[in-house]
């Protein structure tokens, strides 16, 4: 397939993306030129080589957060941007990054917006969490002769088995990558095969140890929350990151004299989970002034950014798209909050984590997580200790950010000058 017709495709592919997903005109075209490589060249942050640390969408900058202040606050000093690909990811780190680093969105991967993007932020070295890679934006950072690191290096058994059928195409893609710090052992096996050299690739804790305990918590948003009608005298399940399916699995199952509140990953899902209960208390509601419903057993977080608030007022907390086949979401972030706390049987992206936390008795698994929350409250010292092993094991695993960015850090002494 030749370039231009492979970009054609690649538009059409936009195109229908962004009408299957019902966006306005206006906003696609918002987004189109967000993502079109159009950036200013950063102004502020560090006096040292600039480096560009990249994540997808809100997961994977919850989980940069702590990488990303590491390698600020080394003795390189680096003048720090932080792209992502999701206008929910650059939500997020526009709140966590803004007042400190530049914060860009990430291009779309055709040749010429790929090399505008790295022509205006001239990075020294390039940053990608878990499995974001491109052929454009590699090739354009080779012929730049930029190095590019992945963090936690993650191929999970659908992305291999995708790789390994284009097998050729991967191999020149990867083989010039810097540096990869894989999540596990089977991980780095991967990366190799593919066609990374064996040299490039280790193995390091995911940085998602300590994003759990590096969430930001808005005091403000806890109150908010409890305000939209929470009876603080009965239990409170908070279902976090939930998908398709769950939502109304959770609100049959509750236990009576339970509440529950729901926050689903995906915004535009948030109208569809308000239907499962009659006149749902909202957060979106209550910050436009409404009153709370006195009564209400379910409630809905339909805010971005406010979920660790929410775990703070937990009795328990169900890590969602894991009774589902969905790959699970992250539990460590109710961990932190000292909650005891369940998944599903479907945890394939976070399989590490939580087989870890399970060997220590430190989360429960559970296709029915409200028998478990029913069980919980029967048994409170059972609760208790789920909750305590769960943050001996959060504990014993931080500084991984730290490490990680010490290994990236020792790349910059062999980089030539480009740029900053």
């Amino acid at each position: 397939m030749t370039g231009l017709l492979r970009n054609l495709v690649l538009g059409f592919g936009v195109v229908a993306y962004a009408l299957r997903r019902r966006l306005s005109l206006r906003k696609a075209l918002t987004t189109l030129r967000e993502r079109s490589g159009r950036v200013d060249a950063p102004r502020r942050g560090g006096s040292g080589p600039r480096v560009l640390v990249h994540g997808v969408s809100v997961g994977e900058h919850v989980a940069l957060g702590r990488l990303v202040e590491a390698l600020a606050e080394s003795e390189v000093r680096p003048e720090m941007v932080v792209s992502a690909t999701t206008t929910s990811g650059a939500e997020v780190a526009r709140r966590t990054h803004a007042s400190r680093h530049e914060v860009v969105r990430y291009p779309l991967d055709f040749t010429w917006m790929a090399n505008r993007f790295l022509d205006a932020l001239r990075p020294r070295l390039v940053v990608l969490a878990e499995l974001e890679l491109w052929p454009s934006f590699l090739a354009a950072c080779s012929r730049r002769r930029i190095p590019v690191v992945v963090v936690n290096g993650r191929l999970s058994e659908r992305s291999w088995r995708g790789y390994r059928r284009w097998r050729r195409g991967a191999r020149r893609m990867v083989r010039g990558l810097a540096q990869v710090q894989a999540q596990s052992e089977l991980y780095r096996d991967r990366f190799v095969e593919l066609g990374v050299p064996a040299e490039r690739v280790l193995v390091a804790p995911s940085l998602k140890w300590d994003a759990g305990s590096a969430a930001p918590v808005d005091s403000e948003a806890v109150r908010s929350i409890a305000a939209l009608g929470i009876d603080r005298s009965r239990p409170l399940v908070v279902a976090g990151s939930t998908g398709p399916g769950e939502e109304e699995a959770l609100v049959e199952a509750l236990p009576e004299g339970c509440q529950l509140l729901l926050a689903p990953r995906r915004p535009e899902r948030w109208d569809e989970v308000a239907r499962l209960a009659s006149k749902m208390p909202r957060r979106s509601a209550a910050v436009g002034g409404a009153e709370p419903r006195a009564g209400a057993r379910v409630f809905l977080l339909d805010t971005i950014g406010e979920l660790a608030a929410a775990y703070r007022l937990a009795d328990a907390a169900f890590v969602g798209r894991s009774l589902v086949p969905m790959g699970g979401s992250n539990p460590l972030e109710p961990i932190a909050a000292g909650v005891p706390t369940i998944v599903g049987p479907h945890y394939e992206n976070f399989a590490e984590i939580v087989d870890e936390l399970v060997a220590a008795g430190g989360v429960e698994v559970s296709d029915d997580p409200m028998e478990v929350v029913a069980r919980w409250i029967q048994q409170p010292d059972a609760a208790a200790a789920v909750a305590s092993r769960g943050r001996s094991v959060l504990d014993s695993n931080r500084g991984a950010s730290r490490r990680a960015a010490a290994r990236i850090l020792e790349l910059l002494d062999d980089v030539p000058s480009f740029g900053r």
